[in-house]
Order: C-alpha cells, then structure tokens, then sequence
C-alpha cells in the first residue's frame, strides 16, 4: 500500500474500481470483513471503513446479519433502474450563511493581502482570472476532489448563475438544455433569460429517472448530484455513471453544479462526475459563497481541455467580474490551509451532531 493515501482508502478505490468493473456484480455478497482483511493483507478496520465509504457512495449496502452486498448496477439505458434505498434530507432553503467562515481568519487574510500585494490589488484581473487563484484551485481540486487539471482550465467569474450564462453563449442556444426537476430556481431562471426552454427531468430518491434521462432530446444536461435543492437527493454511484454514459453519445455536455458538497459526512468527499468521466464534456462548477461567505460573489468553472478554444472564441473576451483583492485573498486562504481546516471543522462537527442524534 501506498503512503500517500490511508489504507482504508486505498482499499475502498480498489474495490470501488473492481465492482465497478463487474468484477462483483449486483446482488453479490462480499468478503466478510475478516477474510477481505486476510486476503488484501490489511486490519479488520481497515476494511470496516472502506465497506462504510462503499456504503455511503452507493456502490454496497450492509444487511443485518447477512453481511455486504453490491448494490452498485450498469444500467442498460432503456429501462428504469430500481431506486437505491436512500434517504434524502429534507431541504428547507438554499443555505450559505450556516457554518460561516471564521470572520477573524477572514480578516487576518485580507490585512496580510493588502500589505503583501499593495496597490497591486487595484490592477485589471486577466479575463479567465488571476492566475494565483486559478493555481490554487487547480491544486486543491487535485488533493480533495481527484481532479487532476490545469490552472488553464478554471474560469473564475461571480457567482454561480454568472457562469450558468457563460455556459450557454459558449454552448450555443441552439442546442436542447435538460435539468432537474424540482431544481434550484435560478438554474433555470437564468436559462429562460438567455432564451432556453429547458426539459424538466423528474428527480427519484437516487438522481433523475432513467427513462426521462433517456427520453430527452436535450444535448446539455445540468445536474446537482450533491443534495440537489429543494429534495435533498443525491446522485447514487449508479446515477452518476448512468449520467456519463448518457453522455457518450451525439455531442453531449453535462454541468456539473456542485454547490455545498464540501460539507458531506463521508469521510472522504463526494465523488465528482468529472473526476468520474472518461470523456472530456463535463464542465464543472463551484463557488465559494458557502465555504466562506456569501457576500464573495465568486465562483468557479472548470473546461475540459477540447472546449478552450471554443471559451476563448465566444466568450473569453468577458472581462473577469470578481475584483483582485477578492481573489488573491481565496487563494491565500486556500494556499494557507485555513480553507480546507474549516471544511474539515464543519465536517467533523456535523458527523458528531449525526452521531449523537
């Protein structure tokens, strides 16, 4: 096993790949704990936490007194795939200002940024965003997300809805645009605002029904696999790939809105659909209006490499909407680690409210 990850991790990725692969098909019983712990030669707990993260993820489930069993199933996309048995929480609003950033931390930041950067901070951002902030993103993406992808690739703008426009001027109006249904208001407010009539895709307990994904004529396909607002579903292991798959075919692009997934319970974060695709045509998206605070209207959206060229023809002559100071200040908390120590606070905290429930 390697240093670099726990083994517990490690085990749950080999296993996840092997199921993944059909080598544990659905319905099939794995190990018990002590003969998956004989044979991959680690401890007990080990695999009691990599069966728990498979668990989590929606690739197996734990039976009373029967053991583990995969639940994790290659959809044939022609007929809907039976509902996991998830629980999704109950979502009330859109929250950004719960677990606020540490306005200390925050101030102590943007003190030290304006005696390092001085009358720097008043200069022109480069359209796509200044280049500290894209590298720092690029790097925490690759340590927590699995995301490995260049500073090139990020396109800083302000807020969420923002990017949503400069996802359709860079795709066209022409094509077909597909989101959940129910869904976060502004998603398609702001696609009616640019003259796009969106297909409705109903939600089940695990993501979008299959034969509405299947259904549709739509070619962009914008999705919230992380507690999707207002139903609090989120995209099983099974859903996610069924995504990909729906996307192999006909110029297809998904959006990936991954707002507030930083905060789930796992114990290691969600899984995004772009670290998951083989296919370079997930865009992604994320801000930081609830990890820090949501009077920082900034965002983030990641390319695949095939549509820079296209970006930069349509719409990279946008100039960049967040002001420098705001950027070189996230990229100090994120090079710094007070970004990540807060997830991680607030990750621990709400696993202990769980536990103690």
């Amino acid at each position: 096993m390697s240093k670099e990850k726990p083994a517990y991790l490690q085990l749950y990725e080999a296993l996840r790949e092997e199921i993944v692969a059909g080598a544990w098909s659905c319905g099939a019983r794995l190990p018990s704990r002590r003969q998956m712990a004989r044979d991959r030669g680690v401890s007990v707990v080990t695999v009691e936490h990599s069966y728990e993260l498979l668990c989590q993820e929606g690739y197996a489930e734990a039976r009373p007194r029967s053991g583990f069993f995969v639940v994790y199933r290659e959809a044939d996309g022609l007929l809907p795939a039976p509902s996991l048995p998830r629980s999704p929480a109950p979502v009330t609003a859109r929250a950004e200002t719960a677990n606020a950033f540490p306005f200390s931390v925050l101030a102590r930041t943007m003190r030290r940024v304006l005696s390092e950067y001085g009358e720097g901070i008043l200069q022109k951002s480069p359209n796509a965003g200044m280049d500290e902030l894209r590298l720092a993103i690029a790097r925490y993406l690759a340590r927590n997300r699995g995301m490995r992808v260049e500073a090139g690739q990020i396109v800083i703008g302000s807020g969420a809805e923002y990017l949503y426009g400069l996802v359709v001027e860079m795709l066209g109006r022409k094509r077909g645009y597909a989101i959940e249904c129910p869904s976060y208001e502004k998603i398609e407010q702001v696609y009616r605002a640019q003259g796009i009539t969106c297909d409705l895709l109903p939600l089940d307990s695990d993501g979008i029904r299959t034969d509405a994904l299947m259904a549709t004529a739509a070619s962009v396909l914008h999705i919230t696999p992380y507690r999707s607002f207002p139903s609090g579903v989120t995209a099983s292991a099974s859903k996610r790939r069924e995504y990909i798959r729906w996307a192999e075919k006909n110029d297809r692009y998904i959006v990936e809105d991954d707002f507030e997934s930083e905060f789930s319970l796992l114990r290691k974060p969600e899984e995004t659909v772009f670290s998951l695709s083989p296919h370079p045509n997930v865009i992604y998206l994320n801000t930081f209006s609830r990890t820090v605070s949501p009077s920082i209207r900034a965002g983030y959206m990641v390319l695949p490499r095939r549509l820079l060229p296209v970006f930069d023809m349509r719409v990279g002559f946008y100039s960049c909407t967040v002001p420098a100071f705001e950027q070189y200040v996230l990229a100090d908390l994120i090079n710094n680690g007070d970004f990540e120590r807060h997830i991680n606070r607030i990750r621990r905290q709400e696993r202990r409210k769980k536990a103690d429930k």
